[in-house]
């Protein structure tokens, strides 16, 4: 599943890795002594930057396999790009008219104006 990324989306995962791992080692405060956050910080490995964009480091969880490789963005399939996609939330889609609505739209109002209206229950019952 994960060589299934677009490219831009394994940068940005790239990416969000490397600001995890960077913050989790910035992370001391006053109880650390000056020598294990020194420490701390040259625990991060430096990683080229060709390597950086031919895989997705760290997406790896098999103790032998390797890192999946970054592929061109027009070997992955055409539904993938649309994952990224923003769906219309609940009040947008509530606006329009049912007839003009595409099948998805419609199977997504249904589930959002569902589960409103189940946190609405849930919330009745809470008070009483």
């Amino acid at each position: 599943m994960l060589q299934c990324i677009s490219a831009a989306r394994a940068r940005a995962l790239q990416g969000s890795l490397r600001l995890r791992a960077a913050g989790a080692s910035s992370k001391g405060g006053a109880a650390k002594s000056k020598k294990s956050r020194a420490s701390d910080a040259h625990a991060a490995p430096v990683v080229s930057k060709e390597l950086r964009e031919k895989a997705v480091l760290g997406a790896n969880i098999l103790k032998d396999g390797s890192d999946p490789q970054i592929l061109p963005d027009s070997e992955y399939p055409e539904w993938l790009n649309g994952m990224l996609e923003k769906r219309p939330p609940l009040s947008e889609l509530q606006r329009r008219k049912p007839e003009t609505m595409s099948l998805p739209e419609l199977m997504r109002l249904l589930k959002l104006d569902n589960r409103r209206r189940i946190k609405q229950n849930n919330g009745l019952k809470a008070k009483t």
